[in-house]
């Protein structure tokens, strides 16, 4: 008999304000271990907000539990270090360093060489443009390019639960297909995965 999955996210009744205006209220959502959760809504919606919120980037009121423990007034960086990261909206790569380098930075919190050169060369079979450019300054690749690259460097600090605020933005309609896949794949692999579209 297989043990049900477990709860990795738990949220309840998020508020987030900016000032005076609410952005979320009351908001309730759970990820379970394993799951591929996709929430869909218009510009505006709060859907960026939720991730950073999350991602410990945004101050919140509510409950937000990851693994069973509350994360929500936890500095971003330990909730990385925790297997949490976070792919924002608009990629948010480093452009004046090199491919490699930006995926280096995603393992900045890890001391074991011989796993982070395994994860950067999975990384590059997921993503086989990569490797061609690994030299290449990430801010001279093309949109879905770089939108790898972002992908990439989250995989690199080998999360347990990875936020995608809209990958498909601004990339043509192929590209759109491969990030999907690539995305299924990493969920395949055994990370739960929360994914913000319109």
């Amino acid at each position: 008999m297989q043990n049900p999955p477990k709860s990795l996210l738990d949220i309840r009744d998020l508020e987030v304000s900016y000032g005076a205006i609410k952005a979320l209220r009351k908001v309730s959502l759970k990820v379970m271990s394993g799951e591929l959760v996709c929430l869909i809504g218009a510009n505006g919606a709060g859907k960026s907000t939720l991730l950073k919120s999350i991602a410990g980037l945004l101050p919140s009121k509510g409950t937000i539990q990851f693994s069973g423990q509350c994360i929500r007034s936890q500095p971003a960086h330990s909730l990385v270090a925790q297997g949490l990261a976070l792919v924002p909206e608009g990629r948010g790569i480093f452009g004046e360093m090199s491919v490699l380098e930006n995926l280096q930075m995603g393992a900045y919190h890890r001391h074991d060489k011989t796993g982070i050169k395994q994860d950067t060369e999975h990384a590059y079979s997921l993503f086989p443009r990569l490797a061609e450019r690994q030299q290449q300054l990430a801010g001279t690749l093309s949109g879905g390019e770089q939108q790898m690259v972002a992908i990439a460097r989250a995989l690199m600090s080998k999360p347990r639960l990875l936020l995608l605020d809209e990958p498909s933005m601004g990339l043509a309609p192929l590209l759109v297909k491969k990030i999907l896949e690539v995305i299924a794949t990493i969920n395949r692999e055994g990370v739960s995965v929360l994914l913000v579209e319109q």
